[in-house]
């Protein structure tokens, strides 16, 4: 059986990314600050209390797959978050924390599980379509997603001879109970959802992507 390790995967995209796996025949390791989890897996490998802002606690669970003799055939890194806030108006700790939890989860993961990854395998990363331009309110987000894209770059540079693949998945707005209360004028049947996300994780995941890498594939939905 083929393992992933997935994290964020207490949120709304990360849970549906790990029931999706697990129902095509993979164990899922589920990463994730919270402690314990918010709904029910009958498939459970699941290691909480992670802050994938700090590099040593990501290095360490690393350290522990391994004595485990764990390896990994995939890495889907979901971990993230956003923040709306205007430029002029806005705090420069807004950026700050965009960086922190965009791009140092996806880092200290990528740099801290790559050893365990087999050959073949793949590793996926959550950008955004908001990084192709800002809109108001959007520079702080879509900055933090543009390095992660722009991080994935490089990794798959870093690890094609090993290998490894590392493809970005760059969605406009996911249809999420948050985005509704907070956009509830809007078309939801427009937005993607997480299930879509999760069919393409998988596949890029799939050695039927295996030409595939390097790539920011952008899932737009209606928008």
């Amino acid at each position: 059986m083929k393992t992933v390790l997935v994290t964020g995967a207490c949120g709304i995209v990360g849970a549906v990314v790990w029931e999706t796996l697990v129902r095509k025949g993979y164990h899922v390791i589920g990463v994730d600050l919270a402690d314990s989890l918010p709904f029910e897996n009958t498939s459970v490998d699941f290691r909480g209390g992670l802050d994938l802002t700090s590099e040593e606690a990501v290095q360490s669970l690393a350290d522990t797959l391994k004595v485990e003799g764990r390896t990994l055939d995939g890495l889907v890194n979901i971990a993230g978050g956003f923040v709306w806030e205007e430029m002029l108006s806005g705090s420069a700790g807004t950026w700050h924390r965009m960086f922190e939890m965009n791009v140092m989860t996806t880092l200290n993961s990528c740099r801290a599980f790559a050893p365990l990854l087999n050959n073949p395998s793949s590793v996926i990363n959550i950008g955004a379509a908001a990084a192709d331009k800002a809109g108001l309110g959007m520079g702080a987000y879509a900055a933090s997603k543009s390095a992660v894209i722009k991080l994935s770059e490089a990794l798959n540079e870093e690890l094609r001879g090993r290998g490894a693949r590392v493809n970005v998945i760059s969605p406009t707005i996911v249809d999420t109970p948050t985005n509704r209360a907070e956009m509830s004028d809007s078309d939801f049947s427009d937005w993607v959802s997480p299930s879509q996300i999760a069919e393409l994780a998988a596949y890029l995941l799939s050695t039927d992507s295996s030409a595939i890498n390097g790539e920011n594939v952008r899932i737009r939905g209606g928008v």
